[in-house]
């Protein structure tokens, strides 16, 4: 314990002592003047020297105004698009390819700075807070307890170095990118981190460039022998990175296979850089343009110089700039509004506190030889930690005991079998609506996983709480099983409504009738399975099993009745289909149904001992209650899962047309992301209204699965085009949500398994989704819904 308070105080310690970090750029820009759209070779800038800080792009010779009445701070670039924060940093828009605008957030009390764009993801910090928002990423965004000094993002991921520990950090939907360059950085301390497309970059606490992950050209070779506080800016591409030296603005490339050479701006100096996808642009010292250059810009290995107006070094802000001072000609740069301020590229002495510690001498700072004296001071120094660290360390050892003592005397352990879930998953009331959970919450479930597999153990076929019934009371419940109480039809058999004795309302699955035959032995099996999965499964968004019949060749499962029905029925049912009053006609209740369905799932994959794969996951099997709480039903194809997705399980492919995993149908394989898959079809029926097979034409016409109708639309940002007409535009605060399950449902349908987010990674997304659609502070949709101007 004395060793990791030594090591985490001496990380505070230097910390406080570092300077300011200069400014650094990643893979499309993070937080700068200057961005690239790097597929199309679009960059952008904001322009210096007016009183409006526009922006204006330049693409294929032509230059092109953007906004020439706004104000910009930053600017970022990804592969097709660009994003910019409004002065002020309340306001943050979006350009497509066409430099059509989509405004993506919108709160006038929680600003925004430090833009990072990737591949398509968007990131920003809060101002403030310094907590990271995220949109257009399929996996779970930092945990809004998380404060970040810097963010950066790259090819599908993003990371970011937090304030107090200075970690990295790294989130999107490349989780295993993410995942290695997080582990790669784990035990450096960080001031600032940079993405490229396989690789990271960044200046640790003692100014020096250190680079991880893939180095297959030469990417993470950093020029020999860097000194500390050498380089002032990184910018990283798919596969080279490059750097300003502090000295004299001069860049320093490597990677790309020896492609980029620094002859080629030789004599020339910058103040800042900005990566594309196999290219490099600067903004010059001299007269502030900018230039372009590498194997994959137009203009090749030449420098190419663009006909841009002068741009601006840096963001001009309310500042006085007191860190490193203001730049040259700020006043000019800025028209007089705000500060433009210098980067800081040497170590800056921290200011003396204002009282010493106690028991810790100040360390003496004069540059003189050394001498007894001084050897003495050293010494009283290091007493004076180790002291101060040993006291820390008894009390804390002290309460330690004095808690432990207080609490695990009284500790109360639950030995149910049935598993528990903690969380929003279990304490969510019927129709309520939760905020994302947090990143502790998160570490709680799966923390508690093993502990639920200790003591979860195995059902018996016959499980306590299922009952039995005899056929006879069956029978009349359901009228003698006539089709006036006739609901649907299940994996096995058909679905009737029924009344009990008691009366209570259920739903009772026959299974088909008949001889032993193959079709029997199939309704064997899933009456079989049914039984197992549900006598043990216990969990508001599962339907609940009330009990069972065996009489002879007569199988049927007692369900809780759904009043509802079914999810399948409210969107496509040709009864329904006209009605745009329908409950489910509202975006924030579509996304309530959705998010219920995925807590149902995800308990099955995490949660269940052993793990359940479902295997038939389709709008027809999501059911709704009294309460329109949704609930995953029908169990007859659900089989145990792996421990691990790695744990692959080879099994002839059974589901439905147009929801089954095309990994999984082509290849026998089978693992949890197949039911990833079929929510992902479901969340594209709840978006475009489309089943998961439809007509082209109104009177026929080709046969068209919706994911290959959506997908297009959802990748070329143009969703507001496939959205269900049934349900009206999304409203200001409900446009960033359905934007945000959107871009989940593309993931979720990706053609290998193990590009799809986990369940959890869902389930976190659609909750954010739903908190959105509960507040007002963001919006995303085509500039058609969203008028930029109205701001």
């Amino acid at each position: 314990m004395t060793t990791v308070v030594v090591t985490v105080a001496v990380i505070a310690l230097f910390a406080a002592l570092s300077p300011p970090l200069p400014v650094v750029h990643g893979f499309g820009g993070s937080a700068t003047t200057i961005a690239v759209a790097y597929r199309s070779a679009t960059v952008c800038g904001v322009v210096a020297g007016q009183w409006t800080r526009r922006i204006q792009c330049w693409r294929n010779g032509q230059v092109i105004d953007i906004q020439p009445q706004v104000s910009f701070d930053y600017i970022a670039g990804g592969r097709d698009n660009f994003c910019a924060l409004r002065s002020g940093g309340l306001i943050l828009l979006c350009w497509d390819s066409n430099f059509v605008p989509k405004r993506v957030y919108n709160n006038k009390m929680t600003p925004l700075r430090d833009l990072s764009m990737g591949d398509d993801q968007i990131c920003a910090i809060t101002n403030g807070t310094g907590s990271a928002l995220c949109w257009r990423i399929s996996s779970r965004s930092p945990d809004g307890s998380d404060h970040f000094r810097s963010i950066s993002s790259g090819l599908g991921f993003s990371c970011g170095v937090l304030t107090n520990t200075h970690k990295v950090v790294c989130w999107g939907g490349n989780r295993a990118m993410a995942d290695q360059i997080q582990s790669l950085f784990v035990n450096v301390s960080m001031s600032s981190i940079i993405v490229g497309g396989s690789h990271a970059c960044g200046l640790t606490l003692t100014g020096l460039v250190v680079c991880k992950g893939s180095n297959e050209s030469a990417q993470l070779a950093v020029p020999f022998n860097s000194a500390p506080f050498e380089y002032s800016g990184l910018a990283l591409g798919a596969n080279h990175s490059c750097a300003i030296r502090s000295s004299n603005g001069s860049v320093v490339c490597w990677g790309g296979n020896g492609e980029f050479s620094s002859s080629a701006t030789e004599g020339i100096f910058f103040e800042s850089i900005v990566a594309g996808f196999n290219f490099t642009c600067g903004l010059t010292t001299s007269n502030l343009s900018v230039i372009c250059w590498g194997p994959g810009w137009p203009g090749g290995y030449n420098v190419s110089s663009l006909p841009l107006p002068k741009i601006l070094p840096g963001p001009c802000v309310q500042s006085t700039c007191s860190d490193c001072g203001i730049y040259p000609e700020s006043q000019s740069l800025c028209s007089g509004s705000g500060n433009l301020c210098r980067p800081c590229t040497s170590p800056v002495p921290a200011a003396p506190p204002a009282s010493p510690p106690p028991l810790v001498p100040q360390p003496t700072v004069t540059p003189a030889p050394a001498s007894p004296s001084k050897a003495l001071s050293k010494g009283l120094l290091a007493f004076g930690i180790v002291g101060s660290v040993g006291a820390v360390s008894c009390i804390c050892t002290i309460f330690y005991c004095l808690w432990a003592g207080g609490f695990c005397g009284n500790k109360k352990i639950h030995n149910s079998v049935q598993p528990t879930v903690t969380g929003s998953n279990s304490n969510a009331g019927q129709g309520s609506f939760t905020s994302p959970l947090s990143r502790s919450s998160t570490i709680r479930r799966q923390g508690s996983r093993a502990m639920r597999r200790q003591r979860s153990g195995t059902s018996s076929k016959h499980a306590d709480r299922a009952e039995e019934f005899s056929f006879s009371d069956l029978a009349a419940a359901t009228n003698n099983f006539s089709a006036e109480n006739k609901i649907g039809a299940g994996s096995f058999g058909v679905v009737y409504r029924g009344k009990l004795w008691d009366g209570r309302e259920v739903a009772i699955k026959r299974g088909e009738t008949g001889h032993k035959t193959k079709k029997f032995q199939e309704k064997e099996t899933a009456f079989d399975s049914e039984l197992a999965f549900l006598s043990r499964l216990h969990h508001k968004h599962l339907v609940r099993l009330v009990g069972y019949c065996e009489d002879r060749e007569e199988r049927l499962l007692v369900y809780e009745y759904m009043k509802n029905g079914a999810l399948y029925d409210h969107l496509h049912d040709k009864n329904n289909v006209e009605k745009r009053s329908s409950v489910v006609n509202s975006w924030k209740m579509r996304i309530k149904i959705s998010l219920d369905a995925a807590r149902g799932i995800e308990y099955l994959h995490n949660y269940a001992v052993p793990p359940i794969i479902h295997r038939d996951i389709k709008s027809s099997n999501i059911l709704l209650d009294a309460n329109w709480t949704a609930r995953v039903s029908d169990f007859g194809l659900s089989l145990m899962g792996p421990e691990s997705d790695k744990d692959y399980r080879p099994t002839k492919a059974a589901g439905t047309v147009g929801y089954i995993d095309p990994e999984y149908y082509g290849l026998n394989v089978l693992t949890s992301k197949s039911d990833v898959y079929g929510l992902g079809v479901v969340l594209l029926e709840l978006l475009t209204g489309k089943r998961a097979i439809f007509k082209t034409g109104e009177n026929g016409g080709a046969p068209m699965s919706v994911v290959d109708y959506a997908v297009p639309a959802i990748v070329a940002g143009e969703i507001g085009k496939i959205l269900d007409p049934r349900v009206g535009p999304p409203e200001v605060n409900e446009a960033e949500a359905v934007e945000l399950v959107a871009y989940t449902a593309l993931h979720c349908v990706n053609l290998e398994g193990k590009d799809r987010p986990t369940m959890t990674d869902i389930v976190a997304n659609l909750e954010r989704a739903l908190a959105l659609c509960s507040d007002s502070h963001g919006s995303i949709s085509s500039g058609s819904i969203i008028s930029i101007g109205s701001d």
